[in-house]
Order: C-alpha cells, then sequence, then structure tokens
C-alpha cells in the first residue's frame, strides 16, 4: 500500500495509458462500419484489386503486391526483437539507468522499483507488437495462397456468382492482415509516448492523448482519405487551345 501511494500519479498515469489506447481502439473501430476512414475506404479498393485480378491470366504482379506487404510486416516484427532486446538489456542494469536518468534536467524522480515497472509495461507493448506484427505476416501468407488458387480466366465451372464470393473472400483476407499491421503501428506509436513517462508522468498523460488525436485526424479526416474518396461527377472540359483559336 506505502508503494501504491508513493507512485499513485505513475498508476494513474498507466491507467489513462490504457483508456487511450483501447478506447480509441475500440471507438475507431465502431465509426470506420458507418463512416468513411481510411481501413474502410481501402478495403473497398482491395475488393475492386481483387476482382480485377480475375479478369487476368497473369498474377505475378499481384503475387509481387502481396509479397512486399508481407516484407513491411516482416521488417517491423524484426526491428521489435531488437527493441526488445535493448529493453531487456536496460531492465538488467536498471540501477545504472536510473542514476543516468536523475541526472538529465527536467526528469522527475522515481524509485528504482517504478522504474522496472515502466521498462516492463515497454516491453510488453512491444511483445504485443511483434505478436501483431507476425500474425500479420501469416495472414498476408494466407493472402498469397488465395491469389494462388483463384479461378483463371474462362474456366465453365466457375460461375460469376462463386468469383464475386471469391472475391470478397480474399480482399476481407487481406483487409484482416492490413488491419493487424495497423494495430502494430499504434503500438510503436504508443509505445513512443512511453518514453515521455520516464521523464514525468503528467508529460506521458499529454503525450497519450496527443497520439490519439494524431491518429485519429489520419484516420478519419486526412488528406489522403479526401483523395481516394473523391469522385469526379462529370468528365473535365476540354482546355481551350488559344493558340490556334
Amino acid at each position: 500500500m506505502s508503494f501504491i501511494h508513493a507512485n499513485l500519479i505513475h498508476l494513474l498515469a498507466a491507467v489513462w495509458f490504457v483508456i487511450c489506447w483501447g478506447g480509441y481502439t475500440r471507438y475507431a473501430t465502431w465509426k470506420g462500419r458507418d463512416t468513411a476512414c481510411l481501413a474502410s475506404v481501402l478495403h473497398l479498393y482491395r475488393e475492386d484489386w481483387m476482382r480485377r485480378m480475375l479478369l487476368r491470366d497473369n498474377r505475378i504482379a499481384d503475387a509481387s503486391v502481396i509479397g512486399n506487404l508481407e516484407r513491411n510486416a516482416s521488417f517491423f516484427a524484426s526491428s521489435t526483437l531488437i527493441i526488445l532486446a535493448g529493453i531487456l538489456t536496460v531492465l538488467g542494469a536498471s540501477e545504472r539507468a536510473v542514476s543516468l536518468l536523475a541526472d538529465i534536467p527536467m526528469v522527475q524522480q522515481a524509485s528504482q522499483g517504478m522504474s522496472e515497472i515502466k521498462l516492463l509495461c515497454l516491453a510488453l507493448v512491444f511483445v504485443y507488437a511483434f505478436f501483431t506484427f507476425s500474425w500479420c505476416m501469416r495472414q498476408y501468407n494466407f493472402a498469397a495462397i488465395l491469389v494462388g488458387s483463384a479461378p483463371m480466366v474462362g474456366e465453365r465451372h466457375v460461375s460469376e456468382l462463386e468469383r464475386k464470393a471469391f472475391a470478397a473472400r480474399a480482399a476481407r483476407v487481406i483487409s484482416m492482415a492490413a488491419n493487424q499491421f495497423n494495430f502494430g503501428l499504434r503500438s510503436y506509436y504508443f509505445g513512443m509516448t512511453m518514453l515521455a513517462w520516464f521523464v514525468s508522468p503528467w508529460l506521458f498523460m499529454l503525450m497519450s492523448a496527443g497520439v490519439v488525436f494524431v491518429l485519429y485526424r489520419r484516420e478519419f479526416h486526412s488528406d489522403v482519405l479526401d483523395v481516394m474518396v473523391y469522385t469526379p461527377t462529370e468528365a473535365p472540359l476540354p482546355e481551350v487551345n488559344k493558340e490556334a483559336a
């Protein structure tokens, strides 16, 4: 109980961090069901991609795109292991780390036990990120298998209804993999905010709320979203050649 009373503000900051992360994840999922966002719009593009893939005999480019997406997840998964190794190294030398932090100005002092708890929480965030990116890699492998099993052009025993169902199913698998990749990136965003916890719990809470604001702006009100949802309603007027006139 004495430890809780002595570090109450740090524990409240940790609770606020979990509320920001988990609350935004649930809110984005709920709001994306009936509001245009990056996830919902990209899913529509993936359905178009799969439908057009069924019209091509050569699917090498499609398999290459999925392979590139899988390599992105593989890069982050391997980078996460390196970060975890660094965190565990610092955890093994926590006394020296605490003494180094004490020499930095504007850093609020914390006990060695609290500093070790912070490092463990940071490690848990990146452990979650690793499992998320590795599951994303597996789902992209599933998507590659689906592309390989896609019906070819001109197969008479495959009906149009089956082709549409396959395109929707393949697009759904790719979107699920992309969502896992998005969750992993959020882990990086929120993991970076935990560095502010070593400076001040108040700064940590402020940074957590700031990351939620940045994610919301990018997911629901970004410029790239406006470009992807824009569809011209009429053909542009031809430009007049002044010299010819």
